[in-house]
């Protein structure tokens, strides 16, 4: 594993995520190299917390409309975007509403999957009518993109749904249960890859890791074990998740995991606290821990490179 930064300019082409460059400070020189033909190139940001106001950071529609800039600015644009979940803070229809308003003004398709900040409505009514529409179950669904194969996969609908319901106020203020697929999602997932051809390229990306990161204060997927194995025959896999608001990698045979850092406030690293709850930091340090990530795919690259930046170094 390796902790570090976020604003990571990706590309993936031809089967593995490769980083080509950081989302720079706008005050000093740009060091994106622009992709090259055939890339495609994506955004990810994840646990914007639409309506999250203590004083932390008191204007996190402020931190969220700072990443959909610096997407705007990039020399080429991005394929499409990906949010992996806590898009709001309290499921309310208001965060919902400024959340898409500030997204879309990046001018981008937008694929999106569910925090469990997200589902607090007791029907998931309102996630569901803006952003599943035409999605599977709980929220799930599959697209193809420049010969690679993606999985948005929700695992925070069934035993982790529930996590911080009772501290909402105070988002991972004690720890929870682990996320969840469930026996559904799985078999959709096993039938989604049949007859897909090993060398076919996977990117999965869902809000909570789908991988061990740190039981303990829920920060994993109990039965992730099972999709994963439906993607071991893979020759490229790239998981993408939210939730722990920080970067954390992890190279695992053909499966590289990868978490985000939130646009709106950080975490501690596992173990470092009692809990996991928002890392309280001076206000000109906040900058230096939030941001998003970028990731270009190219064709013929083996291996997984990252290079982290924060909005402000």
């Amino acid at each position: 594993m390796a902790w570090a930064g976020t604003g990571v300019l990706w590309t993936l082409s031809g089967g593995v995520a490769h980083s080509i460059g950081l989302l720079a400070q706008s005050t000093t020189p740009d060091p994106v190299k622009t992709p090259e033909a055939g890339e495609l190139t994506f955004l990810q940001i994840s646990d914007s917390h639409v309506g999250f106001a203590k004083p932390l950071n008191p204007n996190v529609k402020g931190t969220l409309e700072e990443a959909i800039n610096r997407i705007k600015a990039m020399p080429v644009q991005p394929s499409f975007v990906i949010h992996t979940g806590d898009i709001t803070h309290l499921s309310r229809p208001s965060e919902f509403d400024d959340a898409e308003h500030i997204i879309s003004q990046a001018q981008l398709d937008v694929h999106y999957v569910p925090g469990e900040h997200d589902v607090l409505d007791p029907e998931v009514k309102l996630y569901r009518e803006r952003f599943g529409r035409g999605s599977k179950g709980a929220g799930w669904y599959s697209f193809d993109a420049n010969g690679v194969h993606f999985m948005a996969l929700v695992n925070v609908v069934t035993g982790a749904r529930f996590m911080d319901t009772v501290h909402v106020d105070n988002p991972g203020g004690k720890a929870g249960g682990l996320g969840e697929l469930g026996n559904e999602q799985l078999a959709w997932i096993e039938d989604d890859l049949k007859g897909r051809s090993a060398s076919t390229p996977l990117v999965v990306f869902a809000h909570m890791p789908l991988w061990s990161v740190y039981p303990s204060w829920g920060w994993g997927t109990e039965d992730s074990a099972r999709a994963l194995g439906y993607m071991k025959r893979f020759g490229s896999v790239t998981v993408l998740n939210g939730h722990i608001h920080q970067v954390v990698q992890k190279v695992e045979g053909n499966i590289t995991f990868h978490t985000a850092r939130s646009t709106a406030f950080p975490f501690p690293s596992p173990g470092s606290a009692p809990t996991p709850a928002p890392l309280k930091v001076p206000p000109d340090k906040l900058r230096t821990m939030i941001g998003s990530a970028t990731m270009t795919f190219k064709q013929g690259d083996q291996r997984l490179a990252i290079i982290d930046a924060p909005f402000q170094a």
